[in-house]
């Protein structure tokens, strides 16, 4: 690997391509948050809403061929829940809708920026600090899940059941989705929007604090699993730690598709472990 300087004196835009409040970046960051947590519930609205219209339609029409009626609670009834591939798709929607919107409306890159990150995607030095954080990644997560296991803290992943349905039913689209196209959106929003604005600043610091934070927020929300307090804890030093590495090797190498690659490497291996190994 090179032993140039990071590519920190290279923010990934100029200030000419950013959105608004460009003088008071944390602000700014506070505002694109504020923006993708409304564009995320909104999108998932729709998402649920458009699910239950088809479910509607399907269930209306099956009714019809039988030559029956339903009532609201019949209906309800019949309707169910989402499946697992509905409730991955919905998250696409929400979260890949949500990071397109706000990099479109506040960060999108200008053609500088589309050169430098091509460039830097040519050198073998991004790809060799690529593996280094990818491996460095799966190596601390496994031993803080290790070090809490002896201390009694087993959490549970809030999107762990939904992954073990979605693989023994539909694998080959879990697969696109958690080694694809989940890293990709979720770079682009957390690396990209977040932690961009404020190392555009010259806030690095802060930006890996505060865009970790977010990324740990959206992987385990409070209250939506059974999780206590100490697990959530670790759940979220995991997913924080590996937000702040994944934004240092952004800032490193001065391409998005460093932390894209790096992402999807810990997603392959963690789906891996769940298939052969049982493990999450």
């Amino acid at each position: 690997m090179s032993v140039t300087s990071p590519a920190s004196s290279t923010p990934p835009v100029s200030p000419t391509a950013s959105g608004g409040t460009s003088g008071r970046p944390v602000a700014g960051f506070f505002l694109d948050l504020v923006i993708a947590i409304v564009a995320l519930l909104g999108l998932s609205m729709l998402g649920g809403l458009a699910w239950g219209l088809y479910r509607g339609a399907v269930v209306g029409a099956e009714a019809t061929r039988q030559g029956g009626t339903l009532d609201a609670g019949a209906l309800a009834q019949q309707l169910g829940q989402p499946g697992p591939l509905a409730q991955i798709l919905m998250a696409l929607f929400a979260t890949g809708g949500a990071a397109l919107l706000l990099y479109v409306l506040r960060r999108r890159a200008d053609a500088a920026e589309r050169r430098a990150s091509w460039a830097a995607a040519r050198r073998p030095s991004t790809w060799g600090w690529t593996l280094l954080v990818a491996t460095g990644v799966v190596v601390i997560s496994n031993l803080i899940a290790y070090l809490s296991k002896q201390a009694g803290i087993e959490p549970v992943p809030t999107n762990l059941l939904l992954m073990e349905q979605s693989l023994a039913q539909f694998p080959w689209f879990l697969a696109v989705f958690a080694i694809l196209l989940a890293p990709a959106y979720e770079e682009l929003l957390f690396r990209r929007v977040l932690f961009g604005r404020l190392w555009q600043a010259g806030r690095i610091g802060l930006g890996m604090l505060l865009s970790s934070l977010a990324f740990a927020l959206i992987h385990e929300v409070p209250g939506a699993s059974g999780n206590g307090p100490w697990e959530i804890a670790q759940l979220w030093l995991v997913y924080g730690g590996m937000g702040a590495a994944f934004a240092w090797l952004y800032q490193r190498t001065g391409t998005l598709w460093a932390p894209i690659a790096a992402h999807a490497l810990n997603n392959a291996i963690a789906l891996a472990a769940l298939v052969f190994l049982g493990l999450h």
